[in-house]
């Protein structure tokens, strides 16, 4: 297997960072730090990752590794999205209007907001005392 036959791409969602490398043609595992995703994630998070393998445009089986850092569960495997819908529309540029339309090649902005200080939190407020 030649690097040719990989395609890379980095997907990003709240703190995390997925770093994915697609191989068309393969068996259709996933690869995650080095785990099968199966064991490194749960049922519903399996569910958000497959979201851009079934958006695809042709019936074509990828075989998946990624490399993911920070965050925390959801994170990751938003990330790990985020970067397998770019890696399959860089091996393919057809699947790019249907991972457009479905919604998987905007990056989610939203982080966590700071705490403010004067306030135990974000936006919650100390207790307020009138007397």
């Amino acid at each position: 297997m030649s690097l040719d036959d990989k395609y890379y791409a980095t997907g990003r969602r709240k703190t995390s960072v997925a770093r994915v490398w697609v191989t068309p043609g393969g068996t259709g595992k996933i690869t995650v730090n080095n785990k099968a995703a199966e064991t490194y994630f749960d049922a519903m998070r399996i569910q958000t990752i497959n979201e851009p393998l079934k958006a695809l445009v042709e019936n074509q089986t990828y075989d998946v590794w990624a490399s993911v850092n920070g965050g925390g569960p959801t994170g990751q495997a938003g990330a790990l999205r985020h970067g397998l819908a770019r890696a399959l529309v860089a091996a393919n540029e057809e699947n790019r209007v249907a991972m457009r339309k479905a919604g998987l090649l905007t990056r989610d902005s939203r982080m966590v907001e700071r705490k403010k200080y004067g306030q135990p939190g974000a936006r919650k407020r100390f207790q307020f005392s009138k007397r």
